[in-house]
């Protein structure tokens, strides 16, 4: 009973983690971190080498180094150089960064996979390559990379779990500091594992629902 008493009142303060920071932070991530990946796949797309050359380095810099890595570098490297940002906003900075690197070669591959003759056709009716580009190839782009942009947004959501590392307040931290008041480690980081699994859940049933609704407009 004291295990199910203390399930019950922690409760109220992880969902206020999740609420206040887990939530947000996901949110304000994957929307900055889409708008960066748009824009770093089209310089990847661009025939001049003056927009090639930053966005290939950007990608493989973050691809290549851990995301726990890039939160410590931001929050507690940075002062090093007179740079000092607050918690919530570092571990902001550090999952767009890290969404718009891999969200960018999802963009890149669906665009990719537009047929070539979607871009013949409308230079043939006059249209430039970047209105082409706006009107004709990223719609039907965006189709297609719904579901792996999707799957980025749900496992966006369990990795803002390392924002705990910064003193972000959220979700797993506040299990942290309850286990640590309570030393019943177990039950709580079970408890915020709970939560997690329900919110990516819910999550997917939204995944599926604009799934089929954007596969209504596909061509087959």
């Amino acid at each position: 009973m004291e295990g199910w008493e203390l399930f019950i009142n922690s409760l109220p303060s992880m969902l206020s983690g999740a609420i206040q920071y887990t939530i947000p932070l996901t949110l304000i991530s994957f929307i900055g971190g889409i708008i960066l990946a748009l824009l770093t796949a089209i310089m990847r797309l661009s025939k001049s080498r003056f927009f090639q050359i930053p966005a290939i380095i950007y990608v493989s810099a973050i691809r290549g180094t851990p995301l726990l890595v890039q939160l410590f570098i931001i929050f507690y490297g940075l002062p090093n150089i007179g740079v000092n940002i607050d918690p919530f906003p570092s571990a902001a900075i550090a999952f767009i960064l890290n969404v718009g690197a891999y969200a960018s070669e999802i963009i890149r591959a669906s665009i990719l996979s537009i047929p070539k003759g979607q871009w013949e056709a409308a230079f043939t009716i006059g249209m430039t390559r970047w209105t082409a580009l706006r009107r004709i190839i990223l719609p039907q782009a965006a189709r297609v990379s719904v579901p792996p942009l999707s799957n980025s947004f749900i496992s966006l959501v369990k990795d803002t779990s390392l924002a705990s590392l910064v003193l972000v307040a959220e979700l797993f931290r506040k299990a942290q500091e309850i286990a640590a008041r309570t030393y019943d480690f177990l039950l709580l980081y079970l408890e915020a594992a709970l939560i997690y699994w329900i919110i990516c859940f819910i999550l997917s049933l939204f995944q599926e629902v604009l799934e089929r609704r954007l596969s209504r407009h596909v061509l087959k």
